[in-house]
């Protein structure tokens, strides 16, 4: 059978279909457990990969928006150094766990929360982070174009889609190669626009009482959040870029390390580029403050963003495809990456009007949700048995309706809702307490490891037995 009419097995022993390092033949590979003989690459790959995706403008809007908050330059840098450290090395854990499992990210949660358990947040995850993520950086580049050349922002936004398309439908090796040239070629435009930056802007020194949104801590909190939650809106996705690779000792510490450092970087350098960019200019939006202030340089600035949209765009068409078949949609791979771009799409004309205040609402309510459930991925990966074949198998296993894991993360998103602080939903505490910022992330975070904790050695949900916890169990 052709790899292109293969349809969505789950397997957890999938066959050698000679798939290997080509960057021609359309990944038959879905959310399948990859073989052995199948494994391929190096380490170095996750670096590349993940840092031409950090390499990339929704960054830089998020550090623009420091002079909304009112904070001096010293503030800013030190919230967007503490996100990267602590939202790359979970990235990085994340994505040793790929190379370990062999599995797609979303694909793991169905052992801790079962399979329809699972359904819940993966949707959820879908919509938002695939076609949301999609979308929001269709629109940077559409717009970016449209500057650029005249041409309106629906026709160039389907030509950075259809682009993107053709390469999540190839997918995995053609992305990986895909990034890492593009990592060299965005370096050289990004370091042009920081030259620029650094050369117009100022350093503020002090806060900002009269700024619109200056609130104390609480707005270096928030600001804190938002690069936190950049990252971790990523998290459901790390594992699926690093499955290929050998499982060996070797390979999973450098699979972490390269993808934490591709993401700390990136998000330190490009945050700290946005905060530059908010002191330079008088215009209202990103877009339009960098066109301000590139100058005669203008066509370079929007050049480097609208080809630095397709460095996430692959991420995110390809991550939510997996999404779609992690959800048990009986569709091939390619048929998925279609429907996120078209849905991307056309998400990408309703929201190109009052961007910022909807991408900032909309960063927050994707990682409410992540949060706890990266947590209890965590917790199962570290205490569950997951690192055993019975484990692995698990994940292939519909029987398994839910599980303690689904109470876990639901008890997660729930408890930590009077701490959100959006404009689309503000909690109760929040709006009693907003000097103490947006806590959110980390109540859920820490609610659901809590209850994990508190229920992983009782009689499972679904009435199987329980793994083998033990340090010899874990064979894989």
């Amino acid at each position: 059978m052709s790899p292109d009419t293969l349809r969505a097995d789950e397997n957890s022993v999938a066959e050698d279909r000679g798939y290997r390092n080509s960057l021609t033949k359309i990944e038959p590979y879905g959310i399948e457990h990859i073989p052995d003989v199948e494994r391929h690459g190096k380490p170095r790959s996750q670096f590349f990969l993940w840092f031409a995706a950090g390499m990339n403008f929704p960054i830089v809007v998020l550090g623009f928006s420091a002079t909304y908050f009112g904070l001096p330059f010293w503030a800013a840098a030190l919230a967007i150094v503490l996100a990267g450290v602590t939202s790359s090395a979970g990235m990085g854990y994340l994505s040793q766990m790929g190379v370990r499992l062999g599995v797609p990210q979303q694909m793991q949660g169905r052992g801790p929360l079962g399979f329809i358990g699972n359904l819940f947040p993966v949707a959820y995850v879908n919509v938002f982070a695939g076609i949301g993520w999609a979308a929001v950086t269709v629109i940077l580049g559409g717009q970016a174009i449209a500057l650029l050349t005249d041409i309106p922002f629906w026709l160039s936004s389907l030509i950075l889609m259809g682009i993107q398309l053709g390469v999540a439908v190839i997918g995995y090796n053609l992305i990986h190669f895909l990034q890492r040239i593009l990592s060299f070629v965005l370096v050289i435009g990004f370091i042009f626009i920081t030259i620029v930056a650094a050369a117009n802007g100022r350093i503020e020194s002090d806060f900002n009482p009269a700024a619109k949104g200056f609130d104390g801590v609480g707005g270096w909190i928030i600001f804190f959040g938002w690069f936190f939650s950049f990252i971790v809106a990523w998290m459901p996705f790390a594992s699926d870029y690093s499955r290929y690779l050998p499982n060996t000792p070797g390979n999973r510490r450098g699979a972490g390390w390269a993808t934490m450092l591709g993401n700390f970087i990136t998000l330190v350098w490009m945050g700290i580029l946005g905060t530059l960019l908010g002191t330079t200019t008088t215009a209202s939006d990103s877009i339009g403050a960098l066109k301000e202030l590139m100058g005669p340089w203008a066509a370079v600035g929007l050049g480097v963003v609208a080809l630095s949209s397709f460095t996430q765009n692959f991420l995110n068409v390809y991550g939510g495809a997996i999404s779609i078949q992690t959800m048990g949609v009986p569709v091939k791979r390619h048929t998925a990456v279609i429907f996120i771009c078209m849905a991307s799409y056309l998400v990408a004309q309703w929201g190109q009007t009052g961007f910022n205040e909807g991408f900032t609402a909309f960063l927050n309510l994707t990682a409410y949700w992540i949060a706890p459930y990266v947590a209890v991925l965590v917790c199962d990966y570290l205490f569950g048995g997951r690192r055993t074949e019975r484990g692995l198998r698990e994940l292939f296993d519909k029987s398994r309706k839910f599980e303690w894991g689904f109470v876990a993360w639901a008890a997660g998103v729930i408890l930590s809702s009077p701490f959100w602080m959006s404009s689309i939903y503000t909690g109760p505490i929040a709006a009693a307490f907003p000097q103490i910022g947006d806590l959110s992330y980390y109540v859920g975070a820490a609610v659901a490891a809590a209850v994990y904790f508190a229920t992983h050695r009782r009689q499972r949900l679904s009435g199987h037995a329980t793994l083998d916890r033990t340090p010899a169990g874990q064979t894989l």
